[in-house]
């Protein structure tokens, strides 16, 4: 099951290669050795799925400027040096000082080694790109400059794979700095943990929060067409097993919900949502609140996540496990069990479809469980294997940390209740997990995505200048 995205920015990395530019009447055949070594860097970058602005091979500091002009004007979102040769840091220094985005240094010399017996100086030469790095790094830290290197060779696929982790925690950078992120609702009364200074979003992380009322999605609602109810009825039957609890009535209403809610995202031009309103007596709001599962559970498959009592940080640490392939679901503590070491944990949705283990089950709910209202709710477990539980902590100081704990998702009993239930082994006693994991001040919910992701999100961390608590 494969459900169409919203389209996001492909992640922009300016790259600049270079060397000395006395060396090239010396040695000719040098610079167009290191400059065949600067297109397959090119090339192999085009190939992690971003967009590369290539400012070219500098040889002194004036091209250098130029180069640094050319990626200022560019907006990237990293900027990678390939040092191909010994070359001076006047020759960088200005790229990083005036383009603002987070550097990458990159030392890949042509093969594993140099044939020593045949090497001339000239060849030697292209296997220097080692010898300007403690250079560039002095320099960088002298100037309050971060930085992070690779080293390797050309064709070094374990080079290439902590590069790949930069550039994808550079394009979650840059959606969280471009980001538009809807809160819509209040509070769930007595939440203190979930409570969020909005101010504290773009201040630690960039992008901006869009405060919505409900209202905005009932003026929406009530546009929806019966024809569009069908068509989101129809395309629910495909995504979903319908379990025989569910009451045509309700499901056509989350489907009305849901097509409101795709134009509340497009209108206000979302990236993420979280939301909650308790409403009265069956009224619309109460309604509405209750209708949502379907639709945010829709739109979190399609990249928009959307959490629900009014979980901001929670939406926000979704998007960044989106954002890294990983999915990530909506997701909280609901038992322990000591009999098999496992943690389970889980929500009464949304839930991200697309890692589910199975056909995802929408179960109809005559109550929902410390809410108000009644309709269907979204049923799976996360698919078997390498998971990390990541959320994201605000701290008393103000500041943002990541809080990560991997695990494996396993088989087990389920709960049959309409919840997204997931059983976890941490390697560890559940309650002693359990334990460590609070102790961190995360809030009691975060997201729940496939793959073991840490040194991703140790990345991501360090571009963003956050601190990570390891479980």
């Amino acid at each position: 099951m494969t459900l169409e995205r919203i389209t996001t920015n492909r992640t922009k990395v300016g790259l600049v290669a270079g060397g000395l530019g006395a060396y090239w009447p010396q040695f000719p055949d040098l610079l167009p050795q290191l400059q065949r070594s600067s297109a397959r860097v090119s090339e192999r970058m085009r190939e992690l799925g971003c967009e590369v602005v290539d400012a070219g091979f500098v040889s002194d500091a004036q091209e250098g400027a130029a180069a640094a002009e050319k990626l200022r004007a560019a907006g990237c979102d990293l900027i990678v040096g390939f040092l191909t040769t010994y070359m001076t840091a006047t020759m960088l220094l200005p790229v990083a000082q005036r383009t603002g985005a987070p550097v990458l240094l990159i030392n890949l010399q042509p093969t594993e080694s140099m044939d020593h017996d045949t090497f001339d100086t000239g060849q030697w030469l292209a296997y220097c790109g080692a010898c300007p790095l403690p250079e560039m790094a002095n320099t960088f830290i002298r100037a309050g400059i971060p930085f992070r290197s690779v080293s390797g060779y050309l064709e070094d696929e374990r080079a290439w794979a902590k590069i790949g982790r930069w550039v994808r925690a550079a394009g979650v950078r840059a959606s969280l700095r471009r980001g538009r992120h809807g809160l819509m609702g209040h509070l769930y009364p007595g939440m203190l943990d979930v409570a969020t200074d909005l101010t504290l979003v773009p201040v630690n992380l960039g992008g901006h929060v869009e405060v919505l009322e409900f209202d905005d999605l009932r003026v929406r609602v009530e546009q929806v067409t019966d024809a569009e109810v069908k068509d989101r009825m129809e395309l629910a039957r495909q995504v979903f097993e319908l379990d025989g609890s569910v009451v045509a009535e309700d499901f056509a209403w989350a489907a009305r919900v849901s097509a409101g809610l795709d134009r509340l995202v497009a209108d206000f031009e979302l990236d993420s949502l979280a939301y909650y309103h308790r409403g009265l007596d069956g009224e619309i709001h109460e309604r509405l609140g209750a209708g949502m599962i379907l639709g945010a559970s829709l739109l979190t498959a399609r990249g928009v996540p959307a959490a629900g009592e009014y979980e901001l940080r929670t939406s926000l640490a979704m998007l960044i496990m989106d954002r890294l392939g990983a999915g990530g679901s909506f997701t909280e503590l609901q038992a322990l069990d000591f009999l098999r070491g496992h943690v389970e944990m889980g929500h009464d949705g949304p839930a991200h479809l697309e890692i589910s283990s199975r056909k995802p089950l929408l179960r109809g709910l005559g109550v929902f469980h410390g809410k108000r209202g009644w309709g269907v709710s979204v049923e799976f477990d996360v698919a078997h294997g390498p998971v990390t539980a990541f959320g994201l902590l605000q701290k008393r100081d103000g500041t943002f940390g990541f809080v990560v704990s991997e695990g494996e998702t396993v088989d087990g009993p389920h709960l049959k209740i309409g919840n997204t239930t997931s059983r976890v082994d941490f390697g560890r006693d559940p309650g002693e997990w359990t334990d460590a994991w609070s102790a961190t001040g995360i809030s009691h919910h975060w997201a729940l995505g496939t793959g073991h992701r840490a040194e991703e999100l140790r990345a991501l961390a360090d571009l963003m200048g956050v601190e990570v608590v390891h479980v």
